[in-house]
Protein backbone atom coordinates (compact mmCIF):
# COMPACT_ATOMS: atom_id res chain seq x y z
CA UNK A 1 0.00 0.00 0.00
CA UNK A 2 1.26 3.45 -0.91
CA UNK A 3 -1.91 5.26 0.11
CA UNK A 4 -4.48 4.84 2.87
CA UNK A 5 -8.06 4.50 1.61
CA UNK A 6 -10.24 6.86 3.62
CA UNK A 7 -13.97 6.95 4.30
CA UNK A 8 -15.68 10.12 5.52
CA UNK A 9 -18.51 9.97 8.05
CA UNK A 10 -21.05 12.72 7.24
CA UNK A 11 -21.14 15.69 4.93
CA UNK A 12 -20.39 18.15 7.73
CA UNK A 13 -19.42 21.62 6.54
CA UNK A 14 -15.91 21.46 7.98
CA UNK A 15 -15.31 18.32 5.94
CA UNK A 16 -16.82 19.55 2.69
CA UNK A 17 -15.22 22.97 2.70
CA UNK A 18 -11.87 22.45 4.40
CA UNK A 19 -10.78 18.97 5.42
CA UNK A 20 -11.75 16.67 2.53
CA UNK A 21 -10.33 18.87 -0.28
CA UNK A 22 -7.14 19.19 1.77
CA UNK A 23 -6.95 15.44 2.40
CA UNK A 24 -7.30 14.80 -1.33
CA UNK A 25 -4.03 16.68 -1.86
CA UNK A 26 -2.19 14.34 0.49
CA UNK A 27 0.62 12.15 -0.79
CA UNK A 28 -0.52 9.15 1.25
CA UNK A 29 -4.29 9.70 1.11
CA UNK A 30 -7.07 8.40 -1.11
CA UNK A 31 -10.54 9.63 -0.15
CA UNK A 32 -12.51 6.64 -1.42
CA UNK A 33 -15.97 6.92 0.18
CA UNK A 34 -18.38 9.21 1.97
CA UNK A 35 -21.54 8.55 3.96
CA UNK A 36 -24.50 10.63 5.08
CA UNK A 37 -27.93 9.89 6.49
CA UNK A 38 -29.16 12.21 3.76
CA UNK A 39 -28.61 10.23 0.54
CA UNK A 40 -29.13 13.22 -1.72
CA UNK A 41 -26.55 15.27 0.19
CA UNK A 42 -24.12 12.35 0.16
CA UNK A 43 -24.36 12.03 -3.63
CA UNK A 44 -24.11 15.78 -4.27
CA UNK A 45 -21.04 16.06 -2.01
CA UNK A 46 -19.44 13.03 -3.65
CA UNK A 47 -20.03 14.53 -7.10
CA UNK A 48 -18.66 17.89 -5.98
CA UNK A 49 -15.50 16.39 -4.50
CA UNK A 50 -14.99 13.49 -6.91
CA UNK A 51 -15.50 10.70 -4.38
CA UNK A 52 -16.34 7.37 -6.02
CA UNK A 53 -18.27 5.51 -3.31
CA UNK A 54 -21.39 6.87 -1.62
CA UNK A 55 -23.34 5.41 1.30
CA UNK A 56 -26.73 6.50 2.67
CA UNK A 57 -25.83 5.46 6.23
CA UNK A 58 -22.69 5.35 8.34
CA UNK A 59 -22.82 1.65 9.12
CA UNK A 60 -22.58 0.65 5.45
CA UNK A 61 -19.42 2.68 5.03
CA UNK A 62 -17.92 1.14 8.15
CA UNK A 63 -18.67 -2.32 6.73
CA UNK A 64 -16.77 -1.59 3.49
CA UNK A 65 -13.71 -3.86 3.55
CA UNK A 66 -11.90 -1.62 1.06
CA UNK A 67 -11.77 1.28 3.53
CA UNK A 68 -8.73 1.47 5.82
CA UNK A 69 -9.37 4.63 7.85
CA UNK A 70 -12.25 6.86 8.89
CA UNK A 71 -12.41 10.63 9.30
CA UNK A 72 -15.11 11.38 11.89
CA UNK A 73 -16.39 14.99 11.82
CA UNK A 74 -19.81 14.09 13.26
CA UNK A 75 -21.38 16.28 15.99
CA UNK A 76 -19.50 16.08 19.29
CA UNK A 77 -21.88 13.64 20.97
CA UNK A 78 -21.27 11.12 18.18
CA UNK A 79 -17.47 11.27 18.25
CA UNK A 80 -16.88 8.49 20.75
CA UNK A 81 -19.77 6.16 19.75
CA UNK A 82 -18.88 6.15 16.05
CA UNK A 83 -15.14 6.02 16.64
CA UNK A 84 -15.70 2.87 18.69
CA UNK A 85 -17.97 1.47 15.95
CA UNK A 86 -15.23 2.18 13.42
CA UNK A 87 -12.68 0.34 15.57
CA UNK A 88 -15.05 -2.62 15.85
CA UNK A 89 -15.22 -2.60 12.05
CA UNK A 90 -11.42 -2.72 11.83
CA UNK A 91 -10.82 0.90 10.82
CA UNK A 92 -8.25 3.45 11.95
CA UNK A 93 -9.88 6.73 13.04
CA UNK A 94 -9.03 10.41 12.86
CA UNK A 95 -11.71 12.04 15.00
CA UNK A 96 -12.53 15.74 15.15
CA UNK A 97 -12.05 17.74 18.33
CA UNK A 98 -13.18 17.71 21.05
CA UNK A 99 -12.77 13.94 21.31
CA UNK A 100 -15.99 13.57 23.36
CA UNK A 101 -18.44 15.20 25.74
CA UNK A 102 -16.38 14.57 28.88
CA UNK A 103 -13.15 13.09 30.17
CA UNK A 104 -15.10 10.02 31.21
CA UNK A 105 -16.31 9.49 27.65
CA UNK A 106 -12.81 10.09 26.30
CA UNK A 107 -11.49 7.50 28.76
CA UNK A 108 -14.16 5.08 27.53
CA UNK A 109 -12.70 5.45 24.04
CA UNK A 110 -9.15 5.04 25.31
CA UNK A 111 -10.16 1.89 27.13
CA UNK A 112 -11.84 0.56 23.98
CA UNK A 113 -8.64 1.04 21.97
CA UNK A 114 -6.86 -1.48 24.21
CA UNK A 115 -8.82 -4.20 22.40
CA UNK A 116 -7.63 -2.89 19.03
CA UNK A 117 -3.95 -2.16 19.57
CA UNK A 118 -3.23 -2.61 15.85
CA UNK A 119 -5.52 0.32 14.98
CA UNK A 120 -4.62 4.01 15.16
CA UNK A 121 -6.86 6.66 16.75
CA UNK A 122 -6.09 10.37 17.02
CA UNK A 123 -7.89 13.59 17.90
CA UNK A 124 -7.74 16.02 14.99
CA UNK A 125 -5.98 19.03 16.49
CA UNK A 126 -4.67 20.05 13.08
CA UNK A 127 -2.90 23.18 14.36
CA UNK A 128 -0.07 21.04 15.77
CA UNK A 129 0.98 20.08 12.24
CA UNK A 130 1.34 23.65 11.00
CA UNK A 131 4.96 24.83 10.79
CA UNK A 132 4.08 28.03 12.68
CA UNK A 133 3.35 25.95 15.78
CA UNK A 134 6.36 23.70 15.25
CA UNK A 135 8.46 26.87 14.99
CA UNK A 136 6.85 28.32 18.13
CA UNK A 137 7.62 25.16 20.10
CA UNK A 138 11.22 25.19 18.84
CA UNK A 139 11.67 28.85 19.83
CA UNK A 140 10.49 28.02 23.35
CA UNK A 141 12.59 24.84 23.59
CA UNK A 142 15.66 26.76 22.37
CA UNK A 143 15.23 29.23 25.21
CA UNK A 144 14.74 32.32 23.04
CA UNK A 145 11.93 33.49 25.32
CA UNK A 146 13.76 32.64 28.52
CA UNK A 147 11.41 30.99 31.00
CA UNK A 148 7.87 30.96 29.62
CA UNK A 149 5.57 32.24 32.36
CA UNK A 150 2.37 33.37 30.64
CA UNK A 151 0.41 32.12 27.64
CA UNK A 152 -2.64 34.11 26.53
CA UNK A 153 -5.18 33.08 23.89
CA UNK A 154 -8.31 34.58 22.41
CA UNK A 155 -10.65 32.82 19.98
CA UNK A 156 -14.09 34.06 19.00
CA UNK A 157 -16.72 34.12 16.27
CA UNK A 158 -20.36 35.23 16.07
CA UNK A 159 -23.13 32.67 15.66
CA UNK A 160 -26.47 33.06 17.46
CA UNK A 161 -28.43 30.63 15.27
CA UNK A 162 -30.25 28.28 17.65
CA UNK A 163 -30.61 25.68 14.88
CA UNK A 164 -26.83 25.46 14.44
CA UNK A 165 -25.28 22.33 15.94
CA UNK A 166 -22.67 24.47 17.72
CA UNK A 167 -25.44 26.11 19.74
CA UNK A 168 -27.11 22.95 21.00
CA UNK A 169 -25.99 21.87 24.49
CA UNK A 170 -27.26 18.30 24.17
CA UNK A 171 -24.85 17.63 21.29
CA UNK A 172 -21.85 19.25 23.01
CA UNK A 173 -22.22 22.77 21.66
CA UNK A 174 -20.91 25.99 23.16
CA UNK A 175 -17.73 28.04 23.11
CA UNK A 176 -15.57 25.97 25.44
CA UNK A 177 -16.18 22.69 23.64
CA UNK A 178 -16.03 24.09 20.10
CA UNK A 179 -13.10 26.50 20.24
CA UNK A 180 -12.04 26.71 23.88
CA UNK A 181 -10.62 23.22 23.48
CA UNK A 182 -7.87 24.83 21.37
CA UNK A 183 -7.16 27.42 24.07
CA UNK A 184 -6.76 24.59 26.60
CA UNK A 185 -4.59 22.57 24.21
CA UNK A 186 -2.18 25.41 23.33
CA UNK A 187 -0.40 25.80 26.71
CA UNK A 188 -0.40 22.05 27.31
CA UNK A 189 1.36 21.56 23.97
CA UNK A 190 3.84 24.40 24.45
CA UNK A 191 4.82 23.55 28.02
CA UNK A 192 4.49 19.77 27.78
CA UNK A 193 2.81 19.90 31.19
CA UNK A 194 -0.66 19.57 32.70
CA UNK A 195 -2.27 22.32 34.79
CA UNK A 196 -2.45 21.71 38.53
CA UNK A 197 -5.64 23.72 39.01
CA UNK A 198 -8.04 25.86 36.96
CA UNK A 199 -10.67 28.53 37.46
CA UNK A 200 -13.24 29.90 35.01
CA UNK A 201 -15.98 32.47 34.44
CA UNK A 202 -18.79 31.48 32.06
CA UNK A 203 -21.74 33.40 30.61
CA UNK A 204 -24.51 31.16 29.27
CA UNK A 205 -26.96 32.16 26.55
CA UNK A 206 -30.35 32.43 28.32
CA UNK A 207 -32.25 30.79 25.44
CA UNK A 208 -29.83 28.25 23.97
CA UNK A 209 -28.20 27.34 27.33
CA UNK A 210 -24.75 27.02 25.78
CA UNK A 211 -21.73 28.92 27.08
CA UNK A 212 -21.35 31.94 24.81
CA UNK A 213 -18.47 33.64 26.64
CA UNK A 214 -15.92 31.67 28.65
CA UNK A 215 -12.69 32.80 30.25
CA UNK A 216 -10.30 30.57 32.12
CA UNK A 217 -7.02 30.53 33.98
CA UNK A 218 -4.77 27.47 34.13
CA UNK A 219 -2.14 27.22 36.85
CA UNK A 220 0.73 24.93 35.78
CA UNK A 221 2.71 25.49 38.96
CA UNK A 222 6.14 27.10 39.28
CA UNK A 223 4.68 30.48 38.36
CA UNK A 224 3.55 29.30 34.91
CA UNK A 225 0.01 30.27 33.97
CA UNK A 226 -2.24 30.41 30.93
CA UNK A 227 -5.32 32.57 30.40
CA UNK A 228 -7.88 32.53 27.62
CA UNK A 229 -11.21 33.88 26.43
CA UNK A 230 -13.39 32.13 23.89
CA UNK A 231 -16.80 33.15 22.61
CA UNK A 232 -19.48 32.20 20.07
CA UNK A 233 -21.01 35.68 20.19
CA UNK A 234 -18.16 38.14 19.75
CA UNK A 235 -16.39 39.74 16.81
CA UNK A 236 -14.37 37.01 15.03
CA UNK A 237 -10.76 37.08 16.17
CA UNK A 238 -7.98 34.74 17.19
CA UNK A 239 -4.50 35.31 18.60
CA UNK A 240 -1.93 33.73 20.89
CA UNK A 241 0.75 35.54 22.89
CA UNK A 242 3.51 33.72 24.73
CA UNK A 243 5.51 35.68 27.32
CA UNK A 244 8.86 34.67 28.75
CA UNK A 245 11.46 36.28 30.97
CA UNK A 246 13.55 37.26 27.93
CA UNK A 247 11.07 37.59 25.09
CA UNK A 248 7.58 37.40 23.65
CA UNK A 249 6.12 35.43 20.74
CA UNK A 250 2.85 36.31 19.00
CA UNK A 251 1.02 33.97 16.61
CA UNK A 252 -1.23 35.88 14.23
CA UNK A 253 -3.73 33.18 13.17
CA UNK A 254 -3.17 30.26 15.53
CA UNK A 255 -6.06 28.01 14.45
CA UNK A 256 -7.46 28.86 11.00
CA UNK A 257 -4.17 29.59 9.28
CA UNK A 258 -4.80 30.49 5.62
CA UNK A 259 -3.63 27.60 3.45
CA UNK A 260 -2.33 29.61 0.49
CA UNK A 261 -0.57 32.36 2.45
CA UNK A 262 2.54 32.38 4.65
CA UNK A 263 1.78 32.34 8.37
CA UNK A 264 3.16 35.21 10.47
CA UNK A 265 4.70 35.21 13.92
CA UNK A 266 6.39 38.05 15.79
CA UNK A 267 9.35 37.44 18.07
CA UNK A 268 10.23 40.23 20.48
CA UNK A 269 13.55 40.41 22.34
CA UNK A 270 14.91 43.51 24.10
CA UNK A 271 12.10 45.66 22.62
CA UNK A 272 13.13 44.60 19.09
CA UNK A 273 10.32 42.91 17.16
CA UNK A 274 11.22 40.51 14.35
CA UNK A 275 8.61 39.19 11.95
CA UNK A 276 8.89 35.49 11.17
CA UNK A 277 6.95 33.59 8.54
CA UNK A 278 6.39 30.05 7.36
CA UNK A 279 5.66 28.72 3.92
CA UNK A 280 2.09 28.49 2.66
CA UNK A 281 0.84 25.04 3.69
CA UNK A 282 -2.46 23.34 4.37
CA UNK A 283 -2.43 21.99 7.92
CA UNK A 284 -5.27 19.57 7.14
CA UNK A 285 -3.21 18.00 4.35
CA UNK A 286 -0.22 17.68 6.68
CA UNK A 287 -2.38 16.11 9.38
CA UNK A 288 -3.91 13.53 7.03
CA UNK A 289 -0.52 12.61 5.59
CA UNK A 290 1.12 12.20 9.00
CA UNK A 291 -1.73 10.04 10.27
CA UNK A 292 -1.65 7.98 7.06
CA UNK A 293 2.12 7.49 7.39
CA UNK A 294 1.61 6.17 10.91
CA UNK A 295 -0.78 3.59 9.45
CA UNK A 296 1.44 2.67 6.51
CA UNK A 297 4.60 2.39 8.62
CA UNK A 298 2.84 1.02 11.71
CA UNK A 299 4.32 3.73 13.92
CA UNK A 300 2.78 5.73 16.74
CA UNK A 301 0.41 8.55 15.81
CA UNK A 302 1.84 12.04 16.38
CA UNK A 303 -0.56 12.78 19.26
CA UNK A 304 -1.60 9.88 21.51
CA UNK A 305 -5.19 9.49 22.67
CA UNK A 306 -4.05 10.05 26.26
CA UNK A 307 -3.55 13.70 25.27
CA UNK A 308 -7.21 13.93 24.24
CA UNK A 309 -8.32 12.52 27.60
CA UNK A 310 -6.13 15.05 29.42
CA UNK A 311 -7.55 17.94 27.40
CA UNK A 312 -11.10 16.85 28.23
CA UNK A 313 -10.12 16.56 31.89
CA UNK A 314 -9.20 20.26 31.91
CA UNK A 315 -12.42 21.21 30.10
CA UNK A 316 -14.49 19.27 32.66
CA UNK A 317 -12.69 21.10 35.47
CA UNK A 318 -13.37 24.49 33.86
CA UNK A 319 -17.10 23.74 33.68
CA UNK A 320 -17.06 22.59 37.30
CA UNK A 321 -15.19 25.72 38.35
CA UNK A 322 -17.87 27.97 36.86
CA UNK A 323 -20.59 25.94 38.57
CA UNK A 324 -18.84 25.85 41.97
CA UNK A 325 -17.40 29.36 41.66
CA UNK A 326 -14.02 28.11 42.86
CA UNK A 327 -10.62 26.82 41.81
CA UNK A 328 -10.65 23.15 40.81
CA UNK A 329 -7.59 20.98 41.36
CA UNK A 330 -6.67 18.35 38.80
Amino acid sequence: MSKVRWGILSTAKIGRIQVIPAMQKGKYVEVAAIASRNAEKAHSTADELGISKVYADYESLLADQDIDAIYNPLPNHLHVPYTIKALQAGKHVLCEKPIGLSAGEAQQLLDATQQYSHLKVMEAFMYRFHPQWIKAKQIIDDGLLGEVKSIQAHFSYYNDDAANIRNQPETGGGALMDIGCYCVSFPRYLTGKEPQRVVSLIDFDPQMKTDRLTSGMLDFGGGVQATFTCSTQLEPYQRVNIFGTKGRLEIEIPVNAVADEPAKLWLQNNKVIKELSTGAVNQYTLQADEFSKAILNNTNVPTPLTDAVSNMNVIDALFKSAKDKSWISL
